[in-house]
């Protein structure tokens, strides 16, 4: 089995996350993908909880059949490290390909992660091109995937929400409606 793996902050998880893995998904013939949302993001500071942001990728991935939300690193304490995330899966699943995906804005800070050299001993790599980007050169055994992309970024989410415009068709209908019902982002 080949396992996509997609993390992230997920400050809301949004469309251009889905339609990303979706690309990658097809494009590498993954057979699922993992959405882990990150505990304590060591990069970024998150606006909204751990639970609330991993509630709405439950709710964002909850009607794709490949699609699963993992909640691997809000088991664990202190930073969401991918590399600590990438082998736990190995150790739940040894005959599993993984697959990290990662979009090509994240791909250039990868070399700063968290033991950094052990990523491409425990997964592939696949960078997803961002809408309008040109393809840039990666090294040898990096998957580069080209599909359709969204330009959709979740800072733009948050501030339509704090000035209480809508997210529809931005995010899916069910994270819209939990942020409104949550007040998040106010």
């Amino acid at each position: 089995m080949r396992l996509g793996v997609i993390g992230g902050t997920f400050d809301p998880i949004h469309f251009g996350h889905l339609r990303a893995a979706e690309t990658a998904r097809e494009a590498l013939g993954l057979d699922r993908m993992l959405f882990v949302t990150a505990h304590v993001p060591p990069h970024r500071r998150a606006e909204s909880s751990a639970l609330d942001r991993f509630a709405m990728t439950c709710l964002a991935t909850a009607n794709h059949p490949a699609f699963l939300a993992s909640d691997l690193e809000l088991q664990r304490p202190g930073p969401s490290y991918t590399v600590e995330t990438l082998r736990a899966l190995r150790s739940l699943e040894p005959a599993t390909t993984l697959v990290l995906v990662v979009g090509s804005d994240t791909f250039p800070e990868m070399a700063t992660w968290h033991e950094a050299g052990a990523l491409r001993e425990l997964a592939e790599i696949a960078v997803v091109a961002r809408p309008g980007e040109a393809p840039s050169a990666l090294p040898a055994g990096v998957h580069r995937v080209a599909g359709p992309a969204l330009a959709i970024a979740a800072t733009e989410i948050r501030t339509l929400a704090a000035a209480g415009a809508s997210l529809r068709y931005l995010v899916p209908d069910p994270v819209a409606d939990y942020i409104v019902k949550r007040g998040l982002y106010r």
